[in-house]
């Protein structure tokens, strides 16, 4: 029995751990590229949230055609961080739209009645942004597939993420 504890108690605090290394990750690398701020899509930064599932969304312009943007998920009773660099390019004729497209990272962790556990890997963005003119608004509509590496349950392929997203633009 005391085995058990030892080890639920081990486990516990690993994934404490986990948790808050690859929150203060995703901060640090979000934080360190705000000085690098370009105007792209009549924006520099926007914040706001992202539909299915639902999340906060930060985007930011690294270069006049180059954003990063942070997701910051909460499902299936844990998290996930997703960090995505996406390519952007003008679509003739439409004033203000912009397609996208782009790899990224994530880390997480859950817990389902199948199972839990710390979760990674790789992403890909594709999609569509659109700045209002005259407002301070932004929205983009995507497809975000990832691959799992280390997750007991979801392991391969996933290509339900993505969705709506409606940011506020900051600057």
């Amino acid at each position: 029995m005391a085995l058990f504890v030892y080890i639920a108690e081990a486990s516990y605090i690993r994934n404490c751990m986990f948790k808050k290394f690859s929150f203060i990750v995703i901060v640090f690398i979000l934080v360190s590229t705000l000085s690098f701020a370009q105007e792209g899509n009549g924006y520099t930064t926007a914040l706001g949230v992202k539909f299915y599932p639902g999340a906060i969304s930060l985007k930011h312009f690294v270069a006049p055609k180059n954003a990063i943007e942070g997701l910051a998920y909460v499902y299936d009773e844990g998290f996930r961080f997703t960090g995505l660099f996406e390519v952007h390019g003008d679509i003739p004729n439409a004033k203000g739209l912009m397609w996208y497209a782009g790899p990224g990272l994530h880390v997480g962790s859950y817990k389902t009645k199948f199972g839990g556990g710390g979760s990674f890997g790789v992403d890909g963005v594709i999609g569509l942004d659109l700045k209002i003119s005259g407002a301070p608004l932004n929205f983009s509509l995507d497809w975000q597939p990832s691959v799992e590496f280390a997750s007991n349950s979801r392991k391969g392929f996933a290509a339900g993420w993505g969705g709506l997203a409606i940011r506020y633009c900051i600057n």
